[in-house]
């Protein structure tokens, strides 16, 4: 059975989740714009893909707001403990903000646990120059568009598993924290490399676009919009 808006419940991430969060991040990328530009398909490693994502929700539980949707009117435990959607904000950086001892520590412990999993798993179709060049374009939009001293809540990621989408999954996971963030009068930003039905949907939450991002790669190229 379709889950319904009035029974879906957004609670922060817990390590028991992330299963099914990782299952539900593979599921809505399997076809990104993004995706397919920074990954060669063809040399794909799912199990690697696994590992990087099971690492960084492990970051996120730590390091942001993070949250997943369940449909707490499901039948079964089994369908009611599923993920159907997953959400990870980071937290605004006021400007000039010094990075606390323990944010550190756990920058560094991401990076060891990172660099471990390529060593072992090799890249898997990750294109490096790609993913760079995506992190380059980004730092210097964010330098740009973050002009509020204040700082922003950055979506990180959002994604809802395909057959739960339409059903208000994402806009429960969105109002998690944009209602936080009008409360304490912050702005919100995010970015997405993919237009239907994105832009629509964003547009509904009261998103705009600000800015078009291309990481262009010897003429092989990615738009990513920028959105706050």
């Amino acid at each position: 059975m379709a889950p319904s808006s009035s029974s879906i419940a957004v609670t922060s991430i817990a390590p028991s989740d992330i299963p099914g969060a990782i299952e539900c991040i593979q599921q809505a990328f399997a076809d990104d714009p993004y995706a397919n530009w920074v990954f060669d398909r063809k040399a794909f490693s799912r199990a690697r893909n696994c590992v990087s994502l099971k690492i960084r929700c492990e970051w996120g539980i730590q390091n942001a707001l993070f949250h997943v949707a369940k449909d707490e009117g499901a039948e079964t435990e089994e369908e009611r403990q599923r993920v159907l959607g997953v959400a990870m904000w980071m937290r605004p950086k006021k400007k000039g903000q010094v990075e606390s001892w323990g944010k550190w520590w756990q920058g560094w412990v991401l990076w060891g646990k990172q660099v471990a999993m390529n060593l072992y798993y090799g890249r898997g179709g990750l294109n490096v120059k790609r993913y760079y060049i995506w992190k380059d374009a980004q730092a210097k939009a964010h330098s740009e568009l973050w002009d509020d001293p204040q700082g922003y809540y950055f979506c990180n990621i959002v994604t809802v598993l395909p057959p739960a989408q339409g059903k208000g999954v994402g806009r429960k996971l969105f109002e998690e924290v944009t209602r936080k963030a009008d409360e304490e009068g912050k702005r919100c930003y995010l970015e997405s490399s993919r237009d239907v039905p994105n832009t629509a949907i964003y547009e509904r939450l009261g998103f705009r676009k600000v800015k078009e991002m291309d990481c262009d790669d010897e003429g092989d190229a990615c738009k990513v919009k920028l959105r706050s």
